[in-house]
């Protein structure tokens, strides 16, 4: 997110209403622009991403999986093995929720979530979790899944793997130590979040009641 944090700051984008912040291997021919931002002003999101076809590569939560029979949705129920998400989930992976391959962000909550970037962290991982913290309100409300307009994750591997010549090292794996950073930064970041909100003594939590269980996605990108 390197380069939404150097050229797209806020004032440099505040003619547009929202900005679509996505990956680079994602199939859009089921989706139509016009449609979705119809839809997101309708309903009221503020932050958004069309759903995944689930057909698609690498689904890492299942609230962004695609419902075939509904326009938009806004959670996912499952009380089956280790998530456990109802009607009274009020956080992530349950609701408030999109991932940070395919986000949608209107002028507003882009504005908190540039602040939310940190430039020195390569991957992100764990802003996505906070992105709920941004959505203007109520996240349970002002985040959400648009299903009738729907994207296909291709997961075409850029930081390494089959697609780039093999190291001379047999037992050398890019995409491990890719991770291995990754996690790195993810507590680098909770660190920083959590020290920002001890030092600002006038900041309150308005999730702080609020358990929600997270699987974060480093346990899916093995």
């Amino acid at each position: 997110r390197w380069f939404a944090k150097r050229f797209l700051h806020p004032d440099i984008v505040s003619i547009y209403d929202y900005i679509f912040l996505w990956d680079e291997d994602l199939g859009v021919a089921n989706f139509d622009p016009g449609r979705y931002l119809d839809i997101i002003k309708s309903e009221g999101l503020e932050i958004s991403q069309p759903a995944l076809d689930p057909n698609s590569t690498d689904i890492h939560h299942r609230i962004t999986m695609r419902k075939s029979k509904k326009k938009m949705h806004r959670r996912v129920f499952d009380d089956g093995g280790s998530l456990r998400c109802s009607i009274s989930s009020r956080g992530p992976p349950c609701t408030g929720w999109v991932e940070g391959m395919a986000p949608v962000f209107s002028r507003v909550s882009w504005h908190c979530v540039w602040h939310l970037i940190q430039n020195d962290l390569v991957h992100g991982w764990g802003s996505d979790k906070k992105l709920g913290y941004c959505a203007q309100g109520d996240r349970t409300q002002k985040v959400g899944i648009v299903d009738s307009e729907y994207i296909v994750h291709q997961g075409s591997q850029t930081l390494g793997g089959s697609s780039q010549k093999k190291s001379r090292r047999p037992s050398f794996d890019m995409r491990y130590w890719i991770r291995r950073k990754s996690t790195l930064e993810l507590q680098i970041f909770e660190d920083r979040w959590k020290k920002a909100a001890e030092e600002d003594r006038s900041w309150v939590d308005p999730y702080e009641k609020e358990r929600s269980w997270f699987i974060f996605s480093a346990v899916h990108k093995t």
